[in-house]
């Protein structure tokens, strides 16, 4: 594809029709993966000629245990290379690659053990691959499943199998891998995701939303079970040919700031993170930023996963600027996973771009009107961009019918990167996905200037006396204005009680006497009382405790039914 004006070097074009047509054009450059430690040490590089080579010896054992054409595969996500062998090794075998999510420091054995099993049977897994620290408790989890495989890659690799055989040809309408949704609240679904819907969507990616060039080099710390890990770096970087330097997402959280040196040292230009990632490097360095960091070469540095919120991107820039980073580099975007990955970004090289909106309307009509300059109660929205190329866009009122710019409802999409559907769940399919095509994303917003801006999520929407409050306005408040409190230390849901719904806050903290317990509850209801005038419970929660979903962000779903079913302690209302 040629360059655009003003540009001398041509965008980096996805090339092919499958992952695995895609992955045999990188395997003839030079590029590939290169994985890190937590402290920055290089562990694996893995060229992608290299790739392809293990990948398809890996395809022929993967058969050879008696897996058949469309055999569902549950793949533990480990940041490493054999995790990327055998997601490509099931490409080549024309087998589906489920990528499953590793453990969380608090939740329990017992919870994950069942939530790995309750996937795998929901998709009939016939076969696991899991890093050799957690094939026993893999075991454990799909005993009596009948699988025809559970070990590692490298137990795998010694099956007897014929290096000659043939290969089955993958074709662009078959499955190519199926991600579990995040954030919902029931059990996750398997989204099946065809190989022309990903390429459609990595074109688009590639071409008008990250404009990537054969130049760019990608670094992430994103989990490789997350959309956003998967699809925006791994599957970007093969069918774009380019270089990727990963970390692992627990390595990240102790040492956040090895991503960014990463991209000093790699002279890297391309990275994502939600919100709280950037705000997490910016707490690090309240002291002093690392000697030598430079992070001159970061042409876009995406948000996206969760909502964007402006105030931590301006600590980072404010932050990091000398170091070279340009707060222009921020680049909002929007998608989900039901799409692939991206729907839309924001005009690269304009930074963050936000509407401050009168709350008032917002929770009364629905309707997007700029507040004026006086008005305290106003809520800053970010704009994500227009929606990509041969996809649409439109925002539905309750009944269904488009409403007009500014107008605030229910985002409808529709386009070749779609899902094909839920996996064996015609029903929650038929809810999602409309006869003529149109997905409904369950995220509230509006147009404007034929962007997307995101105020929230459906199921999240809080209704009091005709009021629609947006748990995350409470949430932000509190943790703006609270002493002590940091982001994502509040949680904001609605109770159904006998008589009305109220609103429940959990507060994350530390153990504290009687009287800085109610110190701290009445802080955090007296600033919601006066910005929102919403009266609370605020109960306290030890620290660590509030749920998050596989992309880091909080699951209010998940913390409302712990709340409910008695798993945080009570303290008294404010």
């Amino acid at each position: 594809m040629t360059a655009p004006a003003g540009q001398a070097e041509p965008y980096a074009e996805p090339q092919g029709h499958t992952l695995v047509e895609a992955l045999e054009h990188a395997a003839r450059t030079d590029s590939g993966m290169h994985f890190y430690s937590g402290r920055g040490e290089l562990t694996e590089s893995l060229p992608y000629g290299r790739l392809v080579e293990q990948a398809r010896r890996l395809a022929r054992r993967l058969l050879a245990t008696g897996l058949q054409r469309g055999d569902r595969v549950g793949l533990l996500a480990e940041t490493d290379g054999d995790f990327v062998r055998a997601f490509f090794a099931c490409q080549i075998a024309g087998l589906v690659p489920a990528p499953l999510p590793l453990p969380v420091a608090l939740g329990g054995r017992q919870t994950y053990l069942a939530h790995i099993r309750g996937m795998m049977d929901s998709i009939g897994a016939t076969a696991m691959l899991t890093p050799d620290a957690f094939e026993s408790w893999m075991q454990e989890a799909c005993e009596g499943l009948g699988l025809r495989f559970l070990g590692s890659v490298s137990t795998l690799g010694a099956f007897e199998a014929d290096d000659a055989a043939d290969l089955p040809s993958v074709n662009a309408e078959e499955l190519a891998y199926l991600q579990f949704s995040s954030g919902s609240t029931r059990f996750p679904h398997a989204i099946a995701v065809t190989h022309r819907a990903v390429m459609a969507n990595l074109r688009g990616i590639a071409l008008h939303g990250a404009h990537l060039k054969p130049s760019d080099r990608l670094v992430s710390w994103l989990p490789f079970y997350h959309d956003m890990g998967l699809v925006g770096f791994v599957l970007t970087g093969v069918a774009c040919a380019l270089t990727t330097d990963f970390m692992a997402t627990r390595d990240f959280a102790r040492r956040p700031l090895t991503w960014l040196q990463l991209m000093s040292r790699n002279a890297g230009t391309i990275t994502y993170s939600p919100s709280f990632g950037y705000e997490l490097c910016a707490r690090r360095v309240q002291n002093g930023v690392p000697e030598g960091l430079d992070l001159s070469r970061v042409r876009l540095a995406g948000i996206g996963g969760d909502m964007v919120r402006p105030d931590p991107l301006r600590r980072f820039t404010e932050a990091f600027s000398a170091c070279g980073f340009r707060g222009e580099a921020f680049t909002p975007s929007y998608g989900m996973a039901e799409a692939a990955l991206a729907l839309s970004f924001a005009p690269l090289g304009r930074g963050v771009r936000t509407d401050a909106l009168d709350s008032d309307a917002l929770e009364s009509r629905q309707q997007a009107v700029i507040a004026q300059a006086q008005t305290a109660r106003q809520r800053e929205f970010v704009r994500c961009g227009a929606i990509l190329p041969q996809h649409e866009v439109q925002v539905r009122d309750e009944q269904g019918q488009v409403l007009p710019a500014g107008g605030v409802g229910l985002l409808h999409v529709r386009g070749p990167s779609l899902m094909q559907a839920y996996f064996g769940q015609p029903e929650a399919t038929a809810r999602t996905i409309g006869s003529d095509g149109w997905l409904n994303t369950g995220d509230i917003g509006y147009l404007v200037d034929g962007e997307i801006v995101i105020t929230g999520r459906a199921k999240d929407l809080i209704i009091i006396n005709g009021r629609n409050i947006r748990p995350q306005d409470l949430e932000w408040t509190a943790e703006a204005e609270v002493e002590g409190l940091r982001s994502g230390d509040v949680a904001a849901f609605a109770v159904d009680d006998a008589e009305a719904e109220s609103v429940v806050v959990l507060v994350e903290s530390r153990p504290l006497d009687a009287t800085a317990t109610q110190t701290l509850q009445d802080a955090v209801a007296g600033v919601l009382r006066a910005r929102h005038g919403v009266e609370t419970k605020v109960v306290l929660v030890p620290p660590r405790s509030l749920p998050q979903t596989s992309s880091g962000k909080l699951s209010r779903a998940k913390a409302r039914n712990l709340y409910l079913t008695g798993q945080f302690e009570s303290a008294s209302a404010s």
